[in-house]
């Protein structure tokens, strides 16, 4: 037994692998591989969608904006309360009533932001009735601190409640195989839920994309539903997503050899609501040619105790080597349809064979003229021992004695010869 992720290939796990990452359209923990360029207004358009912005970008990156936030927020309030007091004369001359008690300097004056807008209030530092302008100050920093605030405690809370964060405690299997299910062909892969709280309910999609390069640069992309067996499932324990590769399956006609030659992609999803929050999440992965294995199972891992069901995770990407021929789903077909050596196709069909035929038989009646017989006191030793004639009546074909039998139903190999019956009282007569 094969456990474990195999190789379908010959080649080098480096060359695999730098195959894998060539070929690779989504990546395995499902982000694209794709980049824009020279897109219209690309910076207005973070700008205007500024919330969404800051929750797609990483923590390093939205801490760094919150701190500037607030400390520009204090820095900016505090030149304005420098402004004020320069202004009023408080730095000139401290026996002056002052706008802002203990605001002497740029340092104070900072200060003094910074105690307003985190509401700290030490005591020593604080607004007089002499300035208006800097009652007006004081107000607007209170309302921008709200706003700052705010927008800081909803964009942290979507941040950790993302989607994304969710779709990484559903995972799929490593690899993907190909085997027998039911007698046909099928393309298989494991989704399962790794926490403890189950889902509400779940969809799983799947899509072919196939790149072709041209020669002068051109990159053209197709994409093809696959059809699933089951797509809407429970993700109570662990399921096997099911692909069955009939006539209308894009990889009806791949064998294993002229899989791992294209340049094809299964993208797979699994679209769910989650029974904690009721968020939609989205969980999506990738298998290229190099990630499907052919003749491969996947091992159980789910057990039956009597008091409830064991889930191994630990063979969830593990798989099996089973025999199984290396050929497409198209040409499996034609050979299982194929007649066997020595029988003729059309013999097998019911709708090939002859009707039984009919079969006269003559009831016959002989016309024989009198006949005269010598007594047996008269016959001499030679006419006892001369053994008697038999005689085979001749044919009637008169409608009267015609005699229909049914004959057990044959193909046309079986009819080689036509069939001649007597009845049983017509076929001797002694004389």
């Amino acid at each position: 037994m094969q456990t474990g992720y195999n190789k379908v290939s010959a080649r080098s796990e480096e060359e695999a692998a730098a195959a894998c990452r060539k070929q690779r359209y989504v990546r395995k923990e499902g982000n694209c591989e794709v980049v824009f360029r020279h897109v219209p207004a690309e910076w207005l358009l973070l700008v205007t969608d500024i919330f969404t912005t800051l929750v797609e970008i990483r923590w390093r990156v939205m801490f760094l904006l919150f701190a500037l936030s607030y400390i520009l927020s204090w820095l900016f309030f505090g030149i304005l309360f420098w402004v004020i007091a320069l202004a009023h004369g408080d730095t000139a001359d401290p026996k002056t009533a002052p706008c802002v008690y203990e605001v002497r300097s740029f340092t104070a004056a900072f200060l003094f932001s910074l105690e307003t807008q985190t509401t700290i209030g030490y005591g020593a530092r604080g607004m007089s009735e002499n300035c208006t302008a800097a009652i007006l100050v004081v107000t607007v920093q209170d309302v921008v601190s709200c706003l700052i605030d705010t927008f800081v405690i909803g964009v942290a809370v979507s941040k950790m409640a993302s989607a994304r964060k969710r779709a990484q405690t559903v995972g799929f299997s490593s690899c993907a195989v190909v085997n027998f299910r039911d007698g046909h062909l099928c393309l298989s892969w494991r989704v399962g839920d790794f926490r403890r709280h189950h889902l509400v309910e779940g969809t799983a999609r799947a899509q072919i994309v196939h790149s072709a390069v041209h020669a002068t640069g051109k990159v053209d992309m197709t994409y093809k539903d696959l059809g699933l067996q089951q797509p809407d499932v429970v993700l109570v324990t662990p399921a096997t997503i099911c692909h069955r590769i009939a006539a209308s399956s894009p990889l009806y006609g791949m064998s294993p050899a002229r899989l791992r030659r294209s340049h094809l992609e299964v993208v797979v999803s699994f679209t769910y609501t989650d029974d904690s929050t009721g968020t939609l999440h989205q969980t999506r992965t990738s298998y290229t040619p190099h990630d499907i294995l052919w003749g491969h199972v996947f091992q159980e891992m789910i057990r039956a105790t009597k008091r409830r069901y064991t889930v191994d995770y630990h063979l969830f990407h593990q798989t099996a080597k089973v025999l199984m021929p290396e050929l497409s789903a198209q040409v499996f077909r034609l050979k299982k349809r194929s007649p066997r050596p020595g029988s003729s196709p059309d013999s097998r069909r019911p709708g090939n064979l002859l009707h039984p035929p009919l079969v006269t038989v003559r009831s016959a009646e002989e016309e024989r003229p009198a006949e005269t017989i010598p007594h047996p006191d008269v016959l001499t030793p030679s006419d006892v021992l001369t053994p008697p004639d038999v005689l085979i009546p001749p044919v009637d074909l008169t409608p009267s004695h015609m005699l229909t039998l049914p004959v057990p139903l044959m193909s046309p190999d079986m009819l080689t010869s036509p069939v001649a019956l007597m009845p049983p009282d017509a076929t001797r007569r002694e004389m």
